[in-house]
């Protein structure tokens, strides 16, 4: 059986005024179910069919087309759990002691992961990671993610491709980052971080 678009467990307009209905609609049913149909023709019949798209994405790196729809796949899959109509806030517990410990304060994590994605030439993501023991920020280029790449596992993620918020806020990449912090599900992201532990 293939992979199937997940879905979102809010409506597209829940996230208003934050990010609108209309860029939600298409990112999720014609961007991340583009990467999805993709990524099944690309590992049909091939050594990656049947195996978890963690995986895939591991072992299929030298092929663009797995490497780019596998990416798109699971980047997008976490983006849509990640955020919730009753986002905002703060983190609690753990992950706030982790993100104090390792950055002086939650001000200076959002700065940090504000800043690799505004210095993100083109198109691609802002991360927050788990690396060893330690909480990372990081970014990567097109769909690529720190799975990939080897630099941690991430825990959130925003989308700086173009059309993850171009209608609402045409080139304010920063103006959509600052909006994009109040949809944030912190319990979601704090249940991943501890999931690492």
């Amino acid at each position: 059986m293939g992979f199937e678009l997940p879905e979102i467990e809010y409506d597209y307009d829940a996230l208003e005024p934050h990010l609108d209905s209309q860029t939600m609609e298409l990112h999720h049913s014609k961007h991340h179910a583009g990467y999805t149909a993709n990524l099944n023709a690309a590992v049909q019949g091939t050594e990656h069919e049947g195996k978890s798209i963690e995986e895939i994405m591991i072992e299929g790196m030298d092929n663009p087309a797995i490497r780019n729809n596998g990416g798109g796949y699971w980047n997008h899959s976490l983006f849509w759990k990640i955020m919730s109509p009753s986002g905002g806030g703060e983190p609690r517990g753990n992950l706030a002691n982790a993100i104090n410990d390792q950055f002086g304060s939650f001000s200076e994590m959002k700065d940090q992961v504000k800043n690799a994605a505004m210095t993100r030439f083109g198109s691609g993501w802002a991360w927050l990671c788990v690396s060893g023991a330690e909480l990372t920020v990081c970014s990567t280029p097109n769909q690529d993610n720190p799975l990939m790449t080897g630099e941690g596992v991430p825990i959130l993620g925003i989308d700086v491709w173009e059309h993850a918020y171009y209608k609402k806020f045409g080139p304010g990449r920063g103006d959509y980052i600052d909006s994009w912090w109040n949809v944030v599900d912190w319990d979601v992201v704090s249940g991943l971080y501890e999931n690492t532990l």
